[in-house]
């Protein structure tokens, strides 16, 4: 019989060489209960030696790779990202509130609200302001906290304080355009990072409509950190239609899939 110490070195060393596994294929593989594996992951992750997913865990090194700087992402899918945001540009009103998250999708899409005109913008992305249109904005707000390089985001709370008044600011927007590391049927939508996860699923909550943008990349296994679940979106806008799982959930869900025009039909 194997040793849990034993036991937990061997899973240690699957999940190095496999970077992400299921706790179905640990339990199987192992000989132990689903209960049993999810305990040792739990401890391993508490151990810094892997990050536990939702329903199993990836290896450190995975989650780097998946870290990729700013300057590397902006040059993947740049097709799919430019019709995405120009599609997500459609459903911004003019003198509108809307909220924008990191990421280079959402850069695609500030680029494409040139032809706005009056909007409030409020974003942890650094780079929105030097990429939206100053004819396009009355107000543009970046909020505060830690700033992650690789990124080029802010992380941090989703308020704002004002001299003389007691408390914090209660904010509200009428879009949130949000992109997403992942979109899965299971879990939603998720991320890399804790921190993003949290900050993207309060842009959601105050929103009165919500946006998921996310190229056809995006779709398959959950990242580390759930964002929210699929029917918190009103669309999912991507340049290709979700595979047949993925679309069925969506559909379930609520959430309308908004194509580019060379895709719909």
């Amino acid at each position: 019989m194997r040793l849990p110490a034993g036991r937990k070195a061997e899973i240690a060393a699957f999940v190095a060489e496999s970077e992400q596994v299921t706790v179905a294929v640990l339990s199987e593989r192992f000989g132990v209960s689903s209960d049993t594996i999810r305990r040792d992951l739990d401890q391993l992750d508490a151990d810094g030696i892997l990050v536990r997913t939702h329903g199993g865990a990836v290896s450190r090194s995975a989650m780097v790779v998946t870290e990729k700087k700013l300057d590397v992402r902006l040059q993947l899918h740049t097709t799919a990202k430019e019709k995405i945001g120009a599609l997500a540009a459609t459903l911004v009103d003019d003198a509108s509130v809307i909220m924008i998250n990191a990421g280079t999708t959402s850069l695609a899409l500030a680029r494409h609200l040139r032809d706005h005109r009056e909007l409030t913008i409020a974003t942890n992305n650094l780079r929105i302001p030097a990429e939206v249109s100053p004819k396009a904005v009355n107000d543009l707000y970046i909020f505060g906290g830690a700033v992650r390089f690789a990124g080029q985001s802010t992380i941090g709370p989703i308020n704002f304080r004002v001299a003389g008044r007691s408390g914090d600011l209660e904010l509200r927007c009428d879009l949130a355009l949000i992109s997403v590391g992942a979109v899965s049927a299971d879990v939603g939508y998720s991320t890399s990072n804790v921190g993003e996860a949290v900050m993207m699923g309060e842009m959601i909550s105050r929103a009165s409509r919500v946006a998921i943008l996310a190229d056809s990349s995006k779709f398959g296994p959950p990242l580390f950190a759930q964002v929210a679940e699929l029917g918190t979106a009103d669309y999912l806008i991507t340049e290709e239609a979700p595979p047949p799982e993925l679309a069925a959930a969506l559909k379930r869900n609520g959430v309308q899939v908004l194509l580019p025009p060379d895709r719909v039909g």
